[in-house]
């Protein structure tokens, strides 16, 4: 019999929720996934783009949801189960940035990045942990770190996103800790660099390039396509022996 290496990689018939999907890394995600043989469920607050997305995909769920609002969380789990009866990942990829030095940033400002960046995905993870705990093919949860919650920068100041993103590491971990006997692993991705509406201000400007070209040892930031690998790793069965890791795909830039 020949054997298969890649076919640990897919993910025909599962379920996967992504968060954030109406732009940038996140709607890359789903269409990875998607392609990879899943039933995708977009999440984010611009339906119109969700919708576009959905359509492009064909049985996809786009499901509008501000991740701020705690009641608005119940009802992407809600509606997944309505419509696929199941949950298998959930890629929480949602979040917002705080670019101002921290002597300046207001509290609530602080406060707002933390809980859509550390205090939703927890909400959600829980809720989707929930789901998958009932059925006993269990799930994958891939949360999406950051290199800036591994190592400070202060070049780009921005306190509140770093510390969501740590927040994003450990608690990676801790979830993994309770809930992988139980058949739910739990892993992070921790990008470097990437060009996204969050980073389109600092790449727009070729200093923002040279600047991540003298930092990382691949010397330039990451490209479309260079998460694909991490993230169908870590959603799929190819990962079944790792839980409670963060996985850095970030050019060598925490290496040094």
């Amino acid at each position: 019999m020949t054997l298969d290496p890649l076919a640990a990689f897919r993910l025909d018939d599962k379920v996967a929720i992504v968060t954030g999907a109406s732009a940038g890394l996140g709607a890359r995600f789903a269409r990875v996934l998607d392609g990879a043989g899943a039933k995708v469920v977009l999440v984010a607050r611009r339906l119109e783009r969700l919708e576009a997305l959905a359509y492009e995909l064909g049985d996809a769920l786009a499901v509008q949801c501000d991740l701020s609002k705690s009641d608005e969380l119940d009802v992407v789990v809600e509606r997944t189960l309505e419509r696929y009866a199941r949950v298998d990942v959930l890629v929480n990829n949602a979040g917002m940035v705080d670019a101002e030095p921290a002597l300046e940033e207001p509290l609530e400002t602080f406060r707002q990045v933390i809980d859509v960046n550390l205090v939703a995905p927890f909400a959600l993870a829980q809720r989707a942990a929930r789901a998958m705990l009932a059925d006993e093919r269990g799930g994958a949860i891939v949360n999406i770190a950051s290199v800036l919650g591994l190592v400070g920068v202060g070049q780009i100041p921005q306190a509140g996103y770093a510390a969501s993103k740590g927040g994003i590491v450990n608690l990676t971990r801790e979830l993994s800790a309770q809930w992988s006997r139980k058949g739910v692993r739990v892993n992070a991705i921790a990008p470097g660099w990437f060009e996204s509406e969050m980073t389109e201000d600092m790449f727009a400007e070729e200093s923002g390039h040279k600047w991540v070209q003298r930092r990382a040892p691949i010397a330039r930031h990451g490209r479309e396509g260079e998460l694909d690998g991490a993230l169908l790793f870590l959603a799929s069965d190819a990962s079944s022996y790792v839980t409670g890791h963060i996985l850095a795909v970030d050019g060598g830039w925490t290496s040094v």
